[in-house]
């Protein structure tokens, strides 16, 4: 119980002030008179201000409150290898037997894990938190159990007490690491694209002076080259498809090392092409020329050469032939030279006329069962005599004329498996009237009838179901045969129009094998630790899907049919790294995370980070592997930490009870004092 004295003037102050005033005024002239009493008046005078200060004694009853010592324990990835597990106990244990044992102090325990994404260890974010729930005047120490790798130091609370850390590992640890310090988002296929990597040893390492290095695209087999520890090196790296392509780094374990867990990188660039060249030759003019030319020419990424025959060499008018065109046609440099420097040939309404010698068709054969790709948009002409079916390419295209040409109207149809096809799936969608299934989009009015080659997939039909686009793999290449001329009659709106360009642009870069356009395919979109994973296929099902986790544990996941030919199913990871997907027919790789998460940065345990913060409370850093520590009981701003002991600082907090005021003297007693010393002055004086 403690007291303190309390006043309530019953005037108010300035009033009480100038009473005061007038009374020492009064005692002085006393003084200056040499009135024996003048003391004695005096106390009358202090008497009376006192009553009138109405002077109190408050008394509280107080309960004393118990110090608290903040332990924050850190258990993120990189508290998980060696034996700081095992550390991060001992020293638990230690500090709880320490606390137990000292009267009046409690403990609060808080545990950080791993946090969303690759923040790191939130070291400051966890202790802020903590100590926001507690009161600051109850705070005697805090206590970290941790490596001291800390990333989000600038997050550091304002500290009401000692800061103590108790540094997990060992004096002999040492760890490699493989860092990749450059890397582009993107690269151009066909170019080589400079990665920057670099092997750095941190801790008592080996004096070891070059590793194997390990490269794998796309989960293939690797390829492995020495480089020196220590040294940045450029790795040049040429894509080997469009889309993304994940590169995965892996350097072999060494025996005494921390941890694996940094000897690998994932790094993911996406293939773009530089240019795509194509190859236009309009056998004659037509109203559908131009939409070739204005669809390719639309495209900035493409180089459009385009040729034009505009008189076949029988025919003899008396024009000169330098004012039919601008150049000579060079087929010997387009069809045999240069002819692999083209991404997609297309042949627009082309009859054999003698100017392609059959040689240079039978170059363009090699040039797509070697990888190219040929598109026929065919007309009359296709049926005939002439047709470009009766010369070398008739191997590898689709279908073979049987020489009856349709001319009546008819509405483009999307096919069962063409519903399926990434060429036309969903094309309804971008129809005038989508609603109108019979007929969504305009007429055509010519059709070529040809039979399909049994290998071939026809995603378009027309008048009584006869192919109308027909798609098909020959070799490593492609090809297609569109058995219509009109797929103009859509760009200039006839009856309401159709998707002409987004047709005719999906084609061109399906048969340019731009990943997006694969008919079989099987990869996963990443949203954090969550991954979309997507089947596309031409089957009605599809097989599961395996998923190889980074630690080569599998898990089986059913995927569910969303649109004809799509099949998905969301997964969550149970962590980062690099993941591979395969059915039994497709495999794919995805990497979550970044290329090497950030916990595993640095892993040699160092208080470097919060030295700064330790030294402003006067705290101190111990190494659990020393053995245990005591606490001792320090006064605010002395040091806290010395060999084998660190200190809190007592607080002494309490809350109150009860608080009672009771007067220092009654009012009644004031003036009696008052009038006694009076009279003993009057007296005093009277017999002087």
């Amino acid at each position: 119980m403690t007291g303190s004295l309390l006043l309530d003037p019953l005037l108010p102050l300035p009033i009480l002030w100038i009473a005061a005033g007038i009374a020492a005024v009064a005692v002085a002239l006393a003084i200056w008179r040499r009135l024996p009493g003048w003391w004695l008046r005096g106390l009358a005078g202090l008497a009376l201000l006192l009553a009138l200060a109405n002077p109190s004694i408050q008394r509280e009853d107080r309960e004393p409150l118990s110090d608290i010592v903040m332990l924050v324990v850190d258990e993120s990835a990189s508290q998980r290898i060696a034996d700081r597990p095992d550390q991060n106990a001992a020293a638990i244990a230690n500090i709880e037997a320490e606390i137990a044992r000292k009267p009046n102090t409690e403990l609060r325990k808080v545990t950080l894990g791993d946090g969303e994404g690759d923040i790191g260890t939130a070291l400051m974010g966890a202790l802020s938190e903590a100590l926001a729930t507690e009161p600051q005047g109850r705070i005697a120490g805090i206590i970290l159990v941790t490596d001291g790798r800390v990333h989000d130091i600038e997050n550091a609370p304002r500290l009401p007490a000692p800061l103590h850390t108790l540094l997990t590992g060992q004096p002999a640890d040492w760890d490699r690491r493989l860092v990749v310090a450059n890397a582009p988002a993107f690269a151009i296929l066909g170019e080589q694209v400079n990665l920057t990597l670099r092997v750095e040893d941190q801790g008592a390492a080996p004096p070891d002076t070059s590793v194997d290095l390990s490269i794998s695209i796309d989960g293939a087999p690797p390829t492995t080259l020495p480089i020196p520890i220590g040294r940045d090196i450029e790795l040049p790296i040429e894509l080997p498809h469009g889309g993304m392509n994940v590169l995965q780094f892996t350097i072999p374990d060494a025996e005494g090392e921390l941890t694996n867990r940094n000897n690998a990188a994932v790094v993911q660039i996406n293939g773009v092409r530089d240019r795509l060249r194509v190859l236009l030759v309009s056998g004659e003019p037509h109203p559908g020329e131009r939409t070739w030319r204005n669809l390719l020419k639309s495209d900035s990424s493409v180089d459009l050469v385009h040729f034009t025959i505009l008189r076949p060499p029988n025919k003899q008018d008396g024009v000169p032939v330098n004012e039919l065109s601008l150049i000579a046609f060079p087929t010997r440099e387009l069809f045999l030279e240069k002819i692999n420097d083209f991404d997609l040939i297309i042949f627009d309404r082309y009859r054999r006329r003698g100017i392609l010698p059959s040689e240079y068709l039978d170059n363009i054969r090699q040039y797509v069962e070697q990888g190219g790709a040929v598109l026929i948009s065919s007309g009359p002409e296709y049926g005939s005599a002439e047709s470009i079916y009766r010369s070398p390419l008739g191997q590898i295209l689709p279908g073979a004329p049987t020489a009856r040409v349709f001319e009546e109207g008819f509405t483009p149809q999307i096919t069962d498996i063409g519903a399926r096809h990434p060429v036309t799936e969903g094309l309804v969608t971008f129809a005038p009237d989508p609603t109108n299934e019979a007929a969504p989009w305009g007429r055509w009015f010519r059709l070529i009838d040809v039979l399909v080659q049994q290998e071939a997939t026809t995603v378009m039909s027309g008048l009584d179901d006869r192919p109308l686009l027909i798609l098909n793999r020959i070799g490593e290449g492609r090809v297609s045969l569109m058995t219509s001329d009109q797929s103009w009659l859509w760009d200039r709106g006839y009856e309401g129009g159709g998707p002409q360009l987004e047709l005719l642009r999906r084609l061109a870069h399906w048969m340019m094998k731009e990943p997006e356009l694969e008919e079989e395919a099987l990869w996963a979109e990443p949203n954090g630790q969550t991954m979309r994973i997507i089947r596309r296929t031409l089957d009605l099902e599809t097989p599961d899907v395996t998923v190889t986790h980074p630690d080569g544990s599998e898990t089986q996941l059913t995927l569910e049919e969303v649109s004809p030919g799509r099949f998905e199913t969301l997964w969550d990871a149970p962590e980062i790294g690099l993941y591979r997907l395969d059915d039994g027919e497709e495999t794919s790789v995805i990497a979550l995370g970044p290329s090497a998460p950030r916990e595993f940065e640095r892993t040699i345990a160092s208080a470097e980070v919060l030295q700064p913060i330790i030294d402003s409370t006067n705290g101190g850093v111990m190494q659990i592997v020393d053995g245990d520590i005591d606490i001792r009981n320090v006064r605010e701003g002395r040091p806290a930490a010395g060999r084998g002991w660190i200190g809190i600082t007592p607080r002494g907090a309490y809350q109150t009870a009860d608080i009672s005021i009771t007067a220092l003297l009654p009012a009644w007693a004031f003036l009696l004092l008052a009038a006694l010393l009076i009279v003993a002055a009057w007296l005093r004086e009277g017999r002087r």
